[in-house]
This record gives structure tokens, sequence and C-alpha cells, in this order.
């Protein structure tokens, strides 16, 4: 990175601005989600509605002439206008945070971390170029697995400040055979739904990993290189793992566990459903009593195209909104799962999953809802 370009500072005195109906669940490092209506009220989430997932200040790039990513870890640096010249793609993929819905779990036991209701996640189309293809430039072609020198995993740099890094900059890493798949659809984003990125959302260059948990999506990159092992960052090794329920801060050993990538399935009532690895969603079933009887909800995503998981017309990476209309006599529970392509289905409760750090809370999601006369619900 050229010296002055882009930097990470260590206060909090040049935030950039955010909209002011965002939930704030830190402001220090700033972490913030959407209304849950705000969130299902279109496929594509506006970028300011889109949730803010930040672990320091906001890196300020202060020459965008200057700015450039150093590629395999040698001497090859790329300019924004290099990236610009190779082909660009557009991806429609929703990220979300891992730990989304951390607060239902920390209901059934206390957990540590951004107390996240159900809105830390957003939908949206990223444009640039795919990570495959700037590989290439660097001699390592498509579909390559292990470097001949004994690469085998792509880490992301960033230039921010984290205090678990000591100061030091974010980093995580991908397998190189998913960032050499084309496939995979990995991009180096500098577009966020046709818009230059914000700085909240990696401005002025970004990882896109579809169909992963996002904390491997790094923002305002500096490096990208090609390493033997996982990345060492804290990240990677001692956050976002998925233990089980015995395991709590007293006995938790980090090496036990691999770091978590794909999510699995999940829904809210809110009106959406999501699944890892570019899975489809098959069904959405609604309880209108707590789980007792069940029907299909009405599963879209593109207005005026009928959503078909798997089919070429469906956004593979993206989530899958849904609505269903409830009759509300009396008091009621509602309750939504999904089924993916895999028929892989939600968990009933949060105590077979229950973690220590509030990760990937998939079980059924359940709404009370006390009745006024003539209620209907919309889902």
């Amino acid at each position: 990175m050229a010296q002055g370009a882009l930097r990470g500072p260590s206060d909090y005195s040049g935030e950039p601005h955010r909209h002011p109906s965002l939930r704030i669940n830190a402001k220090e490092p700033f972490n913030a989600e959407p209304a849950r209506r705000d969130l299902v009220a279109s496929y594509i989430t506006p970028v300011d509605l889109f949730f803010k997932r930040n672990h320091g200040p906001i890196p300020i790039l202060d020459d965008i002439d200057s700015y450039c990513v150093t590629i395999g870890g040698g001497p090859r640096r790329l300019s924004l206008d290099d990236i610009r010249r190779l082909p660009k793609y557009n991806v429609t993929a929703t990220l979300q945070c891992a730990g989304n819905r951390r607060t239902e779990m920390s209901k059934s036991r206390k957990v540590r971390g951004v107390g996240w209701d159900v809105c830390a996640l957003g939908n949206a189309t990223w444009g640039g170029a795919k990570l495959s293809d700037v590989l290439q430039l660097v001699g390592v072609p498509y579909h390559t697995e292990i470097t001949p020198s004994g690469g085998k995993h792509v880490e992301f740099v960033s230039v921010d400040q984290c205090p678990e890094e000591k100061g030091g900059p974010y980093k995580a890493s991908i397998p190189l055979g998913q960032a050499t798949n084309p496939a995979a659809d990995v991009l180096l984003s500098y577009e966020m739904n046709g818009e230059v990125l914000k700085r909240d959302h990696g401005y002025p260059l970004r990882a896109i990993v579809p169909g992963v948990i996002g904390a491997r999506s790094v923002k305002w990159l500096d490096r990208i290189d090609i390493i033997e092992e996982e990345s060492q960052g804290f990240f990677m090794q001692k956050d976002y793992k998925m233990f089980p329920p015995s395991v709590d801060w007293d006995n938790i050993m980090w090496s036990t566990r691999k770091p978590q990538m794909d999510y699995p399935v999940q829904v809210t009532v809110v009106g959406y459903a999501l699944s890892g690895g570019g899975r489809g969603i098959e069904r959405v079933d609604i309880s209108p009593d707590g789980g007792k009887s069940w029907f299909e909800a009405h599963r879209y995503q593109k207005q005026g195209v009928p959503y078909v998981a798997g089919n070429i017309t469906s956004d593979k990476w993206a989530w899958v909104l849904f609505k269903a209309i409830v009759d509300v006599k009396g008091d009621i529970e509602i309750v939504a799962k999904a089924v993916d392509s895999s028929a892989n289905v939600q968990p009933e409760s949060v105590e077979s999953i229950w973690n220590l750090r509030g990760i990937l809370n998939t079980c059924w999601h359940r709404v009370r809802i006390l009745a006024t006369p003539k209620l209907r619900s919309f889902m």
C-alpha cells in the first residue's frame, strides 16, 4: 500500500454519517442493524439500511490515486484502476454476521458479543472483479488447490486497527480452491448496489465471499496473501468457531475447532430465509399454533419471477423472502422454519445449539402475538 493512501485511524473522530433509524448495538466501534420492517421492505437492502459491523475506527482514504493492494505476498501491487480493467461481475449475495440473533440465544444462557437482534444481515448486488481472475495475474491458475510452494489458503488483510489484534489489522482467509474457482463468485468488490462502496462497507475495495459468514468478507483491503495454513488472525483462531453447549469460558480450547465458514439454514418470522454454500430454500413452513400444525409460506426473490431453488433465474448467494398470512384468533405463537435444497432443517430449540460466543443461532423462530379484534398478521 502506498504510504498515506488508506489508513486505519486510532480514534473515532472521523466516523461517517449513519442513518438515524438504525438500531445501535455498540457506538465505538460502531455496530448497528436496521429495524425489522425496514429490512424486509425490499429484496435488495438499501446501502444506508445495511447492517454495520466494525471492529475499530473506520479507515480513511487520503488519496485514491495512490491506493493499491498487494497481491500474492510478493511485489505485485494493483491499483483500483488495474482491478477495474478486469472483467466486471455483479453478484447478488446476502452477507450475515455470525452473531445474528445473539440476544435470543442469551435468553437461554448468557453469551459474549455484540447484542444483535434478527437484522444483522443484508442483501446487496456487489460489483467487482473475480478473485480468481486477479490471482491469475500473479500466476495462480483457475481451480488451484495448492501452489508449487505449498500455499493452500488466501488471506485477506485489512488496514483497520482492532483491539483484538492488539492494534493490528483484521484478517481472515479462505481455501485457495475456493478463491480460484470462478463459480464460487468470490469478488474484489468496489461497488455496492451500483454505487461506489461507502466507507462503512469497505471503501475503496473489499472481499465478498458469498455463502459463508460475513466475517470472511474482509473490508478495506491492504494485502491478499497466499499462505500454507489458515490465517492465524484472532478472528480466525479465537473467535467465530462453533462449540457445543458443554463448552464454556472455563474449559474452551480454541484449537479443537476449525474456523466457521458456511452458515446453516435459518429463517426468521419477519420474512427472510437463507442457507450457506449457495444452497437454495426448498420450503418455508409456518405454524400458527406453536408447532402443532404447519403450512407453507410463499417464497420469492425478484418481483415477477417465480422462485425455484437452484434455478438459473434465482440468486443462489442471496436470501429468499417469504410471506404468509395468519388469521389471529386469540393469543398465538407463530413459528417459522426453513428447509434448504440439501434437506437441512433448522433445530427446534436454542438449547441444542447454544455456544459461548452466541453465534449461528438457527433455531426455529418464534413470535408471540397478543390478539386484538379482527387483527391479521402479515409475516
